[in-house]
């Protein structure tokens, strides 16, 4: 019997129902020294070094941004004569734009069909397609500091609805709800559960989508369950968190090889328990400052199209609304993933057990993008050399763009991930060549093409 003084959160807690473990893997096949990804890479710079250096063409970049829409904006005055008044009614709206923000929505029809205190699962699932006779998929969003909406961003860009198109009818996503008092205390074993009980009551057995921090999460699981995994997409997720020159990964070294956790404890202690999404938030956009001034400078010449106006509504209202995370699973996370990489070192523990990622034996696609400062290819690419699964049936592609674009771009939605979502679909049943080739027309056409309207500038 529970008591009236028990929290949501431990009433979760105490009705898990434990999922399976993974068989241990024979003494023979433990992780040998040299054999991880990391065994050839070179030397890494010295992370205070590198910061400076990124930070300087950071700042240049955002002034020569500023002196472009300078430019622009004479030229503009000179070609389409103004009055004072019209100036100043463009400045009014453009300032007016900027400032009214609404929450980001889901935007396809779904239904909740599990719900604990820090997550839901929600069903993407359309009522004529709940009978298909095929592996159901299972997304899970990034998780820094916003709104899981992400993977269904907008009507016209949604990572849900190219899934669905591809043929991949059964699909799921995980919800990240933002952190509260009583949920300060979840920690990554709460969430790996919360993915066990879903893939559970999908059936059993799901393929795993995870995009960004979804995606160490997803391998994490996959390492600790494989029979759960059918097959395993991983979009811009970092896995040896120190290859490649990220800033992330240059200045977590930095700051804890000097101080320790003080300085993230500090900060979750400053935001109650939790990890700040206001402060995720500006560090975002302290690493990419340019793509903030370049965004907020074209909405001043493009404030009269209608159109590019709702485009960057559309990306404000997710990006600027923000939301906290779990103050020990963020702690967790930074200690042992971003500052002692545990995970492709092969020295990650969860409750006990080793995770191993050459237990993952499922077919792999990893999915980077070409200029994505967040999450380097290398840091995502690592995994095809730490994974137990066949070079056969690896899969690795990468996108024109940057981080975000990965899970709400219209390029890497309408020409990078039909293939990829192609080729999970035939492993999920037996199609006709022909078939596939109708569904990867139908996710490509599931992206508006949006025609001369700007791109928005995102990191």
């Amino acid at each position: 019997m529970t008591t009236a003084a028990q929290t949501p959160l431990e009433l979760h807690r105490r009705s898990r129902t434990a999922g399976p473990r993974r068989t241990a893997l024979p003494e023979d096949t433990a992780l040998q020294s040299g054999s991880t990804a990391q065994a050839d890479v070179p030397p890494r710079r010295d992370p205070l070094r590198f910061l400076a250096g990124y930070h300087a063409v950071a700042t240049a970049r955002g002034v020569a941004e500023f002196a472009k829409a300078t430019g622009t904006a004479v030229v503009d005055a000179v070609t389409h004569f103004t009055t004072p008044m019209e100036t100043a009614v463009r400045g009014v709206l453009w300032w007016s734009t900027m400032l009214d923000r609404r929450v980001p929505q889901w935007h396809l029809p779904n239904e909740i069909v599990l719900s604990t205190p820090f997550a839901h699962l929600r069903d993407f699932t359309a009522p004529e397609d709940r009978d298909d006779a095929v592996v159901p998929t299972l997304v899970l969003p990034p998780q820094a500091g916003h709104s899981s909406t992400v993977v269904d961003f907008s009507p016209q860009q949604s990572q849900i609805a190219v899934i669905r198109a591809a043929g991949l009818t059964r699909v799921y996503a995980l919800d990240w709800r933002p952190a509260t008092a009583a949920t300060r205390t979840v920690d990554v074993t709460d969430y790996l559960d919360v993915i066990d009980r879903s893939i559970r009551r999908m059936g059993g057995k799901a393929n795993l989508v995870g995009d960004c921090q979804g995606g160490w999460l997803a391998t994490i699981y996959a390492a600790l369950h494989p029979e759960r995994v059918h097959t395993l997409t991983l979009a811009g997720a970092p896995i040896d968190f120190h290859a490649g020159d990220s800033v992330i990964a240059a200045s977590t070294q930095a700051m804890a090889g000097k101080l320790g956790m003080a300085p993230y404890k500090a900060l979750v202690a400053a935001g109650g328990g939790n990890m700040p999404g206001r402060a995720v938030l500006a560090n975002f956009i302290m690493i990419q400052p340019q793509s903030e001034i370049a965004r907020q400078l074209q909405l001043l010449a493009n404030v009269d199209d209608a159109a590019h106006v709702e485009r960057y509504r559309m990306f404000e209202d997710w990006f600027k609304h923000t939301q906290d995370i779990p103050g020990a699973f963020y702690l967790w996370l930074v200690e042992n993933l971003f500052w002692k990489n545990r995970l492709i070192s092969g020295e990650l523990e969860i409750d006990g057990e080793k995770v191993d990622m050459r237990a993952i034996t499922c077919p792999l696609f990893l999915l980077a993008g070409s200029t994505d400062h967040i999450t380097p290819p290398a840091q995502l690419f690592a995994a095809a050399e730490a994974v137990g699964t066949p070079a056969k049936e690896i899969t690795k592609r990468t996108a024109t763009g940057g981080h975000l674009g990965l899970f709400m771009g219209r390029d890497a939605l309408r020409q990078d991930w039909p293939p990829l979502l192609e080729a999970v679909r035939a492993l999920s049943d037996s199609s006709s060549t022909g078939q596939r080739a109708s569904r990867r027309r139908r996710a490509a056409q599931a992206v508006a093409d949006p025609g001369r309207t700007p791109r928005v500038p995102a990191p």
